[in-house]
């Protein structure tokens, strides 16, 4: 009973090497990895779609016609 004791133990800490060699490994690579940034055509595109949405959302809210202030009932004839 005592050497299966040894050998469970012993796998319990080979297991635990093995994750910790991982875990090292992992870190590693993430600390060699490049940190994004953006170059100045990305952020200008960036801020120009920005830009484009807000007009979009501004220009329909202006436009649209509200369904609760509609008495405009339409016509089947196309000349006005």
């Amino acid at each position: 009973m005592n050497h299966w004791h040894n050998e469970k133990m012993a796998e319990f800490h080979r297991t635990d090497l093995i994750k910790d060699s991982e875990h090292i490994r992992l870190v590693n690579i993430a600390m060699q990895s490049r940190v994004y940034r953006p170059t100045l055509f990305s952020r200008t595109m960036h801020s120009i779609a920005g830009w484009m949405i807000l007009k979009g959302k501004e220009l329909h809210e202006r436009y649209e016609i509200p369904s609760e202030h509609c008495h405009h009932i339409p016509s089947n004839s196309y000349a006005r």
